[in-house]
């Protein structure tokens, strides 16, 4: 037993010194780890687990102080930062700057290939329809010229599938007026449905299909040749608005140069996540927080810009108290914008039914503009509230998108390219979502492009990665460039290993969107 005592001590102590040991080496370990960059500790992290396990940060992040978002600037500043608001034509030399009537988009000549170890395995696309006339509800009282649409036709007929059954005439829309009829129409009279893609904006989609063709054909070999059977792999959705299925006809045939028959994937009208139409009762409530007076900086720009409000009533003949002209300058931009994009002069005051020399000239106009602008960044980035307002009421698209790069990696997804036609609303949501550092009202036919790539042979589709490991990627374009994230997760969306990505979509809405619809009740906690 004397014996067996010291032993025993010994044991102890050499146990220790065991443990000791294993602790040093652990914790000098998660030094050296600590020094990785983020992407390499998250891969270390997480190699042995799926791509929906990662931690990513899902909280909102500031955007970039900025000239755009710079209230006294935009109160009291001069032009519109270069931006364009007066023709679809953007100089070759100068494409990629912002145009309001016609957005720049990924193209042959600028797009930027990435290495040739990454292999293009799935693109989605989600882009706002191109230039419109505004809508009805944006037009002052009495408009003092006309807006004809002659010069197209709105093609609305139904056709059976069965055989046995007869075709159907190609029915067009042609607007008139009746002398008969004593009501007047509020707004612009003229043969155009207030809102309906131009002619200028038929071929705009045009000219945007052709392109995104010869960068996803021509460029990358990606998609199938125009004599190769493109409809199995290339698919299409519009929003119930009408204007979106008139921009996909004609993008359609810019990108295919098929008249035929094309499905346009679309979902019921009051539960469509692409518009968005479901019910979101919280989504709407923070959204509205925003546009209130509970919000500080919004009262701010509404108060220090009655000025131009009052300027801007006197011409129009907007009465003071038309609340949707006054809760922002929504209105106002869109009826001046549109007049600008389609050459059309801007308003004069009426006075006794004639234009008078009291006009929107093109300082006041770009006054309207920079307010915009402004009005966009605050609700979709700079509130607090944005990310929130936006995860909610567009959160079921993103989990749409989500289980699509999900699907091409499980390999059983066969549809190689999808094509969304939207409005400025789910673009700005897509763009808050992801936490852009520098926001901007997205303009006509603006586009935001998700391409998903395998890089390398990984031996699991669920293995991490990190830069310049085998795995997936995606890069996000915002107008054809890479879109830079507030989120530090995120950053520069030029290869984002996929998992952090998913995790990140996944922390808003939870997987499959399973968490959507308490969020927007209010069941779930945003």
């Amino acid at each position: 037993m004397a014996l067996f005592f010291p032993r025993f001590q010994l044991r102890r102590v050499a146990l220790t010194a065991v443990v000791l040991a294993g602790a040093f080496y652990c914790m000098s370990q998660y030094i050296n780890m600590s020094s990785l960059p983020k992407s390499g500790l998250l891969a270390i992290l997480t190699a042995s687990s799926g791509v929906v396990t990662q931690a990513v940060d899902p909280k909102w992040y500031p955007p970039s102080r900025n000239q755009i978002n710079n209230l006294t600037g935009v109160l009291h500043g001069e032009g519109i930062y270069g931006f364009i608001y007066n023709t679809s034509h953007t100089p070759e030399d100068k494409y990629g700057v912002y145009n309001w009537c016609n957005m720049p988009h990924a193209r042959k000549k600028e797009y930027v290939k990435p290495s040739d170890d990454h292999e293009l395995i799935y693109v989605e696309v989600i882009q706002r329809h191109h230039k419109r006339t505004p809508y009805a509800a944006n037009a002052f009282p009495v408009e003092s010229y006309r807006w004809d649409c002659n010069n197209q036709g709105l093609y609305y007929f139904g056709k059976p599938f069965d055989e046995g059954h007869n075709p159907p005439a190609q029915g067009y829309w042609s607007g008139f007026s009746s002398d008969i009829n004593p009501f007047t129409p509020y707004g612009f009279v003229g043969s155009c449905q207030f809102p309906q893609i131009s002619a200028g904006g038929l071929d705009d989609s045009w000219v945007h299909g052709k392109d995104l063709y010869e960068v996803y054909h021509d460029l990358l070999h990606f998609i199938p040749g125009r004599d190769e059977d493109w409809r199995s792999k290339v698919k299409f959705r519009v929003t119930n608005n009408q204007i979106t299925s008139q921009v996909a006809g004609m993008f359609i045939n810019g990108m295919w140069q098929t008249t035929e028959s094309v499905p346009l994937l679309i979902q019921q009208a009051d539960i469509d996540s692409l518009e968005p139409r479901y019910s979101c009762a919280v989504g709407k409530k923070l959204t509205n927080a925003i546009m209130s007076p509970s919000n500080r900086e919004w009262q701010k720009h509404l108060t220090e810009g009655q000025s131009l409000f009052d300027t801007l009533d006197d011409i129009s003949g907007v009465p003071k108290d038309d609340q949707s002209f006054h809760v922002s300058f929504d209105h106002y931009y869109d009826n001046l914008s549109a007049r600008q994009c389609h050459d059309k002069p801007l308003p004069c005051k009426l006075v006794d039914g004639k234009n008078s020399s009291t006009c929107v000239d093109q300082e006041l106009a770009e006054a309207v503009y920079r307010m915009g602008q402004w009005e966009y960044s605050q609700m979709y980035r700079d509130a607090p509230a944005s990310l929130a307002a936006s995860f909610t009421s567009y959160g079921v698209w993103i989990a749409e998108l989500a289980s699509h790069l999900r699907g091409v990696m499980a390999g059983n997804r066969e549809t190689l390219y999808l094509h969304n036609f939207a409005h400025d609303g789910p673009m700005s949501r897509v763009l808050s979502i992801l936490q852009i550092d520098v926001m901007v009202w997205p303009g006509m036919g603006s586009e935001i492009v998700f391409e998903l790539y395998k890089k390398g042979t990984s031996k699991s589709r669920d293995e991490s990665s990190s830069s310049g490991e085998p795995g997936y990627y995606v890069r996000v374009l915002f107008g054809g460039k890479p879109l830079k994230s507030s989120n530090p997760d995120l950053g520069l969306m030029e290869m984002v290993p996929v998992e952090t990505l998913l995790a990140y979509f996944d922390g808003l809405t939870g997987k499959d969107g399973n968490e959507v619809k308490g969020k927007c009740d209010g069941s779930i906690p945003t």
